[in-house]
């Protein structure tokens, strides 16, 4: 007779399982509360490094007349550059361009205009790292002596970004935890762990330098006056975290 009761107490065991496995799984589809902030942070760093764009214009009334004369006073200034002690490596070739120069002609005895090629125009452009700032304005003025006459720009930076980029990041993650405690604690509730990070670097821009032939010209006769100033590196991060009631 005992093993009469043994199917209803078996059945009674699944279903009262059956009714606990809803509610578990409920429980566990609850979305965890969290709050999301984005923290900001910079530092500032004395640049030991710029890095310089010189380019040589030549026109001729062919292409290669146009091309040789160029070439003579590129080499020129690479010659130079290299006296000064700028190493090989600092030295790099980035543009060169040979565009034909267009005049416009109109016939007497027609109204209609066409363009014909009265020449050609060169221009060769060197990227030039200089990692002695003291020599900076000497650079400049003896490329300009030997031949660079077209715009370009320097830029300011750091040979090694690493650390002030790394200060940055730490700035940034101390903001965002700072700006999470002050909004939960306005909340009534506490910051529980990192759920998830990401981050965005910002180095520092370029800085123009008009390089006109006519200002250069007159500016060769002593050195360019140049400040560096400092180098501004920015990071963002965007931090989530949970919510502990």
């Amino acid at each position: 007779m005992r093993h009469a009761y043994l199917p209803l107490a078996l059945g009674l065991g699944i279903a009262a399982s059956g009714i606990a496995m809803p509610g578990m799984a409920a429980a566990e589809d609850r979305p965890t509360p969290r709050i999301t902030v984005v923290g900001e942070g910079e530092t500032a760093a004395s640049p030991d490094m710029a890095i310089l764009s010189l380019s040589v214009l030549r026109e001729a009334d062919t292409a290669r007349a146009a091309l040789d004369a160029n070439n003579k006073a590129m080499a020129a200034v690479i010659d130079a550059m290299k006296k000064a002690g700028i190493a090989d490596r600092d030295l790099q070739t980035s543009g060169l361009s040979i565009d034909p120069r267009y005049s416009t002609v109109k016939h007497d005895s027609k109204t209609q205009e066409e363009s014909k090629i009265i020449g050609y125009r060169v221009v060769n452009t060197l990227t030039v790292r200089v990692r002695d700032l003291d020599k900076l304005g000497a650079v400049i003025d003896s490329s300009v002596s030997l031949g660079v006459n077209q715009g370009g720009g320097i830029t300011f930076t750091n040979d090694d970004m690493s650390k002030p980029m790394q200060e940055a990041r730490k700035n940034a993650m101390e903001d965002a935890i700072a700006r999470a405690r002050t909004l939960t604690e306005a909340a009534g509730v506490k910051t529980g762990k990192i759920i998830e990070i990401s981050e965005q670097s910002y180095r520092p821009m370029p800085r123009p330098m008009a390089m006109k032939a006519r200002s250069f010209a007159a500016a060769a006769e002593d050195a360019v006056p140049v400040q560096a100033g400092e180098n501004t590196y920015h990071a963002t991060v965007t931090v989530t975290f949970e919510i502990e009631q």
